[in-house]
Parts: C-alpha cells; sequence; structure tokens
C-alpha cells in the first residue's frame, strides 16, 4: 500500500484528507499537536481498513518533523505523498498583533510547510519519486484584511513552492511538488483561532465543505498540475488580482472586513489554539454549513494562460483574415 503524510490532519480540511486518502486504500501519517483530535483521526481511519500511525508533532519544530517522518517509513513504509496543512491563524488588525503572535502563525503556516518539505525531500530524495502537496488558499494572491500574518504566510509558501519547483526540474528530479489554491472552508479555523475582534468571525462567503478540498487534494495525484484553483470564488479573486489589483484593494475595504464579521460577541480570553492544542473542537466541519458548497469548479493554473493564449491566437487570425480581404 501506498503511504501519506498529512499534517495539520486531527481536524478540518487536514482531517477530510486523510478520510479520502483512506478511503483509497493509503496507509495514513497524522501529525498534529492535539491528542484527542489524533486519537479521533485515528479511529476513522482505521475503520476504513488501512494502517494509521499518528504523531503529536509541532511543525514549527523541523527536527520533531524530521524524526516523525523516518519513523512512519521505518513502520509503515515507503511515503508516497506529503501534504503540508497545518496553520494557526490571528484574527486581527496588524498594529494590534503582538510580535509573538505574528512570529508563531508564521513559524507554523509557513515554517511548518518549509519543514515539512524538507522532510519529505529527505524520505523521497533517495527513491527520486514521490508527490509534495501545499494546501494553500486564494489569499496566497489576494490578501484580505484581518488575517495579514495568515496572508503573509499563504503568500510565502508560494514562493518558496515556486523555487523549490524549479529547483526539483533543473535536477530532473521525478518528485512533483504542487499547490492547491483554497477558497473559504466550513471548517473548525474560525474556533480556533485567537480574534481580536469582540466578533465571532467567519470565511468570506461562498464556503465549502471541507470534503471539497479534500478531492481536490487527492486529484493532483492522479492528475500532477503546477497548482489547482478550487472553487469559482478562487479563480476569481486570482486573475483579478492580476488584472484588476487595486479594483479588489477598494472592495475589500467595502466587504472583507465587515464580511468576516458575524452579530456573535466573542470576548477577550476565549481559548486559542495559536500556542497549545485545543480539545473538544478536533472536527472535520466548521458551523457554517448552512448553504455549504459540496461541489467546486477545479481549474489548473495553466488554464488561464492557455486560454489567453488561445484567444490572442485567433484573434491574430482573424484581423488577419480580414487584412486578406481587404487586399483583395
Amino acid at each position: 500500500m501506498s503511504v501519506v503524510v498529512i499534517t495539520g490532519g486531527s481536524a478540518g480540511a487536514g482531517k477530510a484528507t486523510a478520510l479520502r486518502f483512506a478511503d483509497a486504500g493509503y496507509d495514513i501519517a497524522v501529525f498534529a499537536r492535539g491528542d484527542a483530535g489524533l486519537e479521533a483521526t485515528r479511529v476513522a481511519c482505521e475503520r476504513r481498513g488501512v494502517r494509521v500511525q499518528v504523531f503529536s508533532v509541532d511543525v514549527a519544530d523541523a527536527d520533531a518533523v524530521m524524526r516523525a517522518a523516518r519513523e512512519t517509513e521505518d513502520n509503515l513504509g515507503e511515503i508516497a505523498v506529503w501534504v503540508n496543512n497545518a496553520m494557526c491563524a490571528v484574527l486581527s488588525p496588524f498594529t494590534e498583533m503582538n510580535h509573538d503572535e505574528f512570529r508563531r502563525v508564521t513559524e507554523v503556516t509557513y515554517f511548518g510547510f518549509v519543514n515539512g518539505t524538507r522532510a519529505a525531500l529527505a524520505m523521497m530524495g533517495p527513491r527520486n519519486r514521490g508527490v509534495i502537496i501545499q494546501v494553500g488558499s486564494a489569499l496566497a494572491y489576494r490578501s484580505i484584511p484581518l488575517q495579514s500574518a495568515y496572508c503573509g504566510a499563504k503568500a510565502a509558501i508560494r514562493g518558496f513552492t515556486d523555487a523549490v519547483r524549479t529547483e526539483l526540474m533543473y535536477e530532473k528530479s521525478g518528485i512533483r511538488i504542487t499547490m492547491v489554491q483554497l477558497p473559504g472552508m466550513n471548517t473548525p479555523q474560525f474556533a480556533w483561532a485567537r480574534n481580536k475582534m469582540g466578533f465571532a468571525m467567519q470565511p468570506v462567503p461562498p464556503v465549502y465543505q471541507p470534503e471539497v478540498a479534500a478531492e481536490a487534494i487527492y486529484s493532483v495525484t492522479r492528475r500532477p498540475v503546477r497548482e489547482l484553483w478550487v472553487g469559482k470564488s478562487t479563480l476569481q479573486s486570482i486573475v483579478g488580482q492580476f488584472l484588476f489589483p487595486r479594483f479588489l484593494d477598494r472592495l475589500m475595504v467595502r466587504k472583507a472586513w465587515t464580511g468576516q464579521l458575524t452579530d456573535e460577541p466573542h470576548f477577550d480570553g476565549q481559548p486559542d489554539n495559536l500556542f497549545t492544542p485545543l480539545q473538544g473542537h478536533h472536527h472535520t466541519h466548521g458551523r457554517f454549513g448552512e448553504g455549504a458548497r459540496h461541489q467546486a469548479l477545479n481549474v489548473p493554473s495553466d488554464l488561464p494562460g492557455k486560454a489567453l493564449s488561445c484567444a490572442a491566437v485567433v484573434t491574430g487570425v482573424v484581423v488577419l483574415a480580414r487584412l486578406l480581404q481587404r487586399k483583395r
């Protein structure tokens, strides 16, 4: 059987992804901090008839991630797929975040991916095969207010991944690395995050169920692409950022700040998972299921470029044909 490692696989999209790979017959290794969440994921995957190993690991600890990777191979066998997914966030204006909070989000959400990628390459490199999947976000391209640390980390992951990809290409490596850019998801993320806004917060709609993310992540192991953009809103955000960045700035000012706030109060001191894991929040789904979408348009990142190239060719042919008609 093939083996997949999933970081942040004890809840949300990570847990949904673990279950999707278990359904496909993969043996599963899950790296996360909370023992209760790890145990729940282990039980759910084992019910699908696969072997499972769980590791209580903070992905910000590079040595711990490497040790867990080696132990995974010792106990389960060759790692075929590595999914970097672990994250944390602070919901706050930048000026109200302190240095330790911003650094912690960066250590988990960005350096966690760096550490995971390093461990994956150390395991896969001698065999010259494997797939590394970076779970990204539309926010890697189009940042929004109140999530500066998270948006910065996701953008950093994209830059890092592009660099590593070209290095692998230069070395003619058989290891593939890809990103899956996600829209707003119905996960417990907003129940975990440190919130300084005074109100409970929500993802910017439209919202998708975590199984949509899991299916997209699994799909790139079957059909490798450079990037996969999940959901029409992701496509609109990314393409719009290239074409109309100033317009989107103004749109974020008008809609994204208040659009993330609910009417439900949030009080200072409520527990969050920034520095320590939470107990009792390790569910696949969040509380935004009403109206959440179960399917999404998935677009490979090179498709818009190909479409523009085709449009340019067609336009050129039409113009040339008209010029030839005039000469006649």
